[in-house]
């Protein structure tokens, strides 16, 4: 029975919050575990994602070990008094040679493998993890920490688009084939997912501002 069943309370809910803007972004290019530092837009917009995310009066913060998602992670800790657990289970994606890569120059030096990714074919990118892996090492890390919380408690994950995805999709029980329908995430955006009788449900996806109440659906 899961703590909205038990109590009626809204159960316990999970933040997943992507890092802000690097240069590597900006020049699209692959980061992967390459550990790429923020841009000052970058820092500007986890402060601004900060002040907001604040006001859901988080419980706990774990972030990937990255500078990146560290230094995103910051904000929110400076505003709440709260501690980061730094994960390195919650790392981007490795995927090896394309690391470092522009789009453009993993289209033209490895376009096959890159179109044969977008068709959801379980590829190892670049020679890196298969997006299950990914989900093997994160989603597992984000329980452990969703486990410490109480009934109705609010856990910030913050990490990477690519990590984010695969876990979201392995936490809503979703095919692997399915994860590359979510979407991505813009940076400093975050998704939301709630605990319900039935499990994980999809609350908020590539959101910039507070939830708000979801009236007239059938919960």
């Amino acid at each position: 029975m899961t703590a909205a069943s038990g109590n009626g309370g809204r159960g316990r809910r999970v933040i997943l919050w992507r890092h802000g803007q690097t240069s590597w972004n900006v020049e699209r290019r692959f980061q992967g575990t390459t550990d790429v530092d923020l841009t000052d837009t970058g820092r500007a917009q986890a402060r601004r994602a900060a002040k907001l995310l604040a006001r859901l009066a988080p419980d706990a913060i774990v972030a990937s070990d990255l500078r990146r998602a560290v230094d995103t992670a910051s904000e929110l800790a400076a505003l709440t008094g709260l501690e980061i657990a730094r994960e390195e289970g919650l790392r981007e994606t490795f995927a090896g040679v394309w690391q470092g890569l522009t789009h453009d120059e993993i289209l033209a030096l490895h376009g096959e493998e890159y179109l044969a990714w977008k068709r959801g074919e379980p590829v190892r990118r670049g020679g890196g993890e298969l997006e299950t892996e990914v989900a093997d090492r994160a989603a597992p890390v984000v329980l452990r920490h969703v486990e410490k919380l109480p009934a109705d408690g609010t856990l910030v994950v913050v990490s990477h688009g690519g990590t984010i995805r695969t876990t979201i999709g392995r936490l809503l029980g979703l095919d692997a084939h399915m994860w590359e329908g979510l979407g991505g995430l813009s940076n400093c955006c975050w998704s939301v997912l709630g605990e319900g009788v039935r499990g994980w449900r999809l609350l908020e996806h590539n959101a910039g501002s507070l939830p708000e109440p979801v009236l007239g659906d059938d919960t």
